[in-house]
């Protein structure tokens, strides 16, 4: 029971220090910007009946944004059902992470107890579950799943797979045939969280050859239970999203093995691609064994492109080529270690781009249910060193290294601006990251006021999302708010240079069009007024009338500019626009006056000027 406590207050106590964090990353997909979760309980039909991503971006053809799209309701399910009780309450979403992530740790520790008691002595079991569950809990790279709301459906998904595991156990040990229904059950609601829960249905089996003798019925009414379970997903998830598993699209920031040649998009050789997943999986051993420097983005091109001639690529290689063996080889001698690798390879193949594409090169939170052989793998091994004090003190130093490494990390997590401005140092040729600080910084700097701080962020930004289209050229999201950080530098000439170019590859890009239209508005004002340059003034404006007609300043500064050109007619006919645009605004009434007064018709200048006075009495 000490050793219990000691587990779950541990891994509380290290991840308290997210509670009073906010939303970050994709939260807004999942939680408060999710139609469904925003409606409560009255939403969950509508995340039973959608694609995981329909709920934030609302449109159909947006729904499946990666190959095959996403069917993970059970996690969205609990987020609308604190929407419910809760509200927009990012402290509560965090506590509920930590909570169940202490939880799991405890899990863990029992069902390795379990997984071990009839091939290891008792108190080595014990020990080796203890280290293994106190490792779990300490290791950094857990950090995106925990201090990230979102990456609850991480957390569910290793609860339900754990406890599938530990009631298949209880139903080898005592024959009831209950276990079995509770292991279909938290099966099945384990790949309603994510789908990588599935792998379990070959680690399960797996773990009762090693460590149980046990008769053919029994394991096969247990895979048996598990497969139901598994079909009964597939029907629902089928229904939902239908059978089109799709091929990866041809866009990088959802598709990481594609390459410019010519000026267009082309698919990796599949020698590069191969070299590539290469690389990345042995960059798992390696944040594994060393979690440092840690980021959420690991998109293009952070990994660059791989190729066969890079020594680290055969390195990789080498490393799984020789794990693989090495378990083969001890299978029966050395039953937890042959576990551990294989568990880690079976839970990594469907995150490895080599089964299923992801939309992105790896991840951390990619490694949060393999990383439990890697536990496991280190608990056994660390139990075999005979010297005590040598294996006590070294556990102490990896523990207190890597629980400095988790509170320290934990802190960038605090909102997305922090998380952007902190891992844009370390995934310095992610186009993704760059793009997110730029807009993070250019977001902030817009709300302050005038200062050298205000332009300094902005200027900042600007050079973030300029290496951002160096590396993926075609990304619109970049150019708009390239667009956005120079408009708000006042360099109007180059925000419609970029809000053009974000058109140029999406027609219809709704926020392109709008800013484009309010940039022009604003660089004819500035021509017109600053630089006396009245053929550009009208250029631009016109240009921003045309895209949008109903800009009452817009309208306006037409107007204005029109009469200075002489263009009395059309300055009447401009001020009138904007008269009908909203009739409650005096000044307006003021401006159509003077076009008819310019024009000679003082009966209706007076009219208009006698409108102005009502309406507004300061004007005399």
């Amino acid at each position: 029971m000490k050793m219990r406590i000691a587990l779950f207050a541990f891994a509380f106590l290290l991840y308290c220090n997210t509670l009073t964090h906010q939303y970050a990353l994709d939260d807004a997909i999942v939680i408060y910007d999710n139609m469904f979760v925003e409606q409560g309980i009255n939403g969950i039909p509508g995340l039973l009946s959608n694609d995981t991503f329909y709920g934030f971006f609302k449109v159909e053809n947006k729904a499946k944004l990666v190959s095959g799209g996403r069917y993970r309701p059970l996690t969205p399910i609990l987020f609308a059902l604190e929407w419910q009780i809760f509200k927009k309450n990012p402290f509560v979403g965090h506590l509920i992470n930590v909570l169940l992530f202490s939880l799991l740790v405890l899990l863990l520790f029992n069902t390795t107890i379990r997984l071990l008691q009839e091939k290891f002595d008792a108190t080595l079991g014990l020990w080796i579950a203890f280290i293994s569950a106190l490792l779990f809990a300490a290791h950094p790279i857990h950090t995106e799943c925990v201090a990230n709301i979102k990456g609850r459906d991480e957390i569910v998904a290793l609860i339900a797979s754990l406890a599938s595991l530990n009631f298949v156990l209880k139903y080898i040990d005592t024959s009831k045939i209950k276990y079995l229904a509770f292991t279909g059950i938290t099966f099945f609601l384990g790949l309603m969280s994510k789908e990588n829960t599935i792998t379990f249905f070959a680690v399960i089996p797996l773990a009762i050859f090693l460590f149980r003798n046990v008769s053919f019925s029994k394991l096969a009414m247990s895979t048996l239970q598990l497969l139901a379970s598994i079909v009964a997903f597939l029907a629902i998830r089928t229904k939902v999203l239908g059978l089109d598993f799709g091929g990866a699209p041809m866009e990088l920031m959802n598709n990481p093995f594609i390459k410019i040649v010519n000026g267009q998009y082309v698919p990796f050789e599949y020698s590069e691609k191969l070299a590539t997943i290469m690389f990345t999986l042995g960059k798992y051993i390696s944040l594994l064994c060393f979690p440092h420097p840690l980021t959420h983005d690991y998109y293009p091109r952070h990994i660059d492109m791989m190729t066969w001639d890079m020594p680290v690529v055969w390195l990789s290689l080498i490393m799984y080529a020789v794990l693989i063996f090495s378990a083969l080889f001890y299978f029966k001698k050395h039953k937890l270690f042959s576990f551990s690798v294989l568990y880690f390879i079976i839970t990594l193949s469907i995150v490895s781009n080599i089964v299923f594409p992801i939309g992105t090169n790896m991840g951390e939170r990619f490694m949060f249910m393999p990383s439990v052989g890697f536990c496991l793998l280190f608990g056994a091994i660390f139990t075999q060193i005979k010297n005590h004090k040598i294996r006590i003190g070294l556990l102490m130093c990896i523990i207190t290294l890597f629980s400095i490494k988790t509170i320290t990390r934990n802190t960038v997590w605090k909102d997305d601006f922090t998380l952007f401005t902190s891992d844009v140092l370390i995934s310095k040729n992610s186009a993704k990251v760059l793009n997110a600080a730029g807009g993070a910084l250019s977001t902030t700097a817009y709300k302050m006021e005038a200062s050298q701080e205000r332009t300094n962020m902005l200027i900042k930004a600007d050079g973030y999302l300029e290496k951002a289209i160096k590396i993926h050229p075609n990304y619109k999201n970049a150019y708009l708010l390239l667009g956005n950080a120079n408009y708000y530098l006042a360099n109007y000439e180059k925000g419609i240079k970029y809000y053009d170019q974000a058109l140029r590859i999406d027609p219809n890009y709704n926020d392109a069009h709008k800013n484009l239209g309010i940039c022009l508005r604003d660089a004819g004002r500035v021509a017109g007024e600053e630089k006396g340059d009245l053929n550009t003034a009208l250029k631009y404006l016109q240009r921003s009338y045309d895209m949008n007609n109903t800009d009452r300043e817009t309208v306006r500064l037409l107007g204005v500019a029109s009469g200075i050109s002489g263009n009395n007619k059309l300055a009447l006919k401009y001020f009138q626009e904007v008269v009908d645009l909203d009739p409650n605004i005096g000044r307006s009434y003021l401006d159509l006056g003077t076009a008819y007064r310019n024009l000679g018709d003082t009966i209706n200048a007076n009219k208009n000027y006698d409108k102005a006075k009502k309406l507004d009495p300061s004007i005399k």
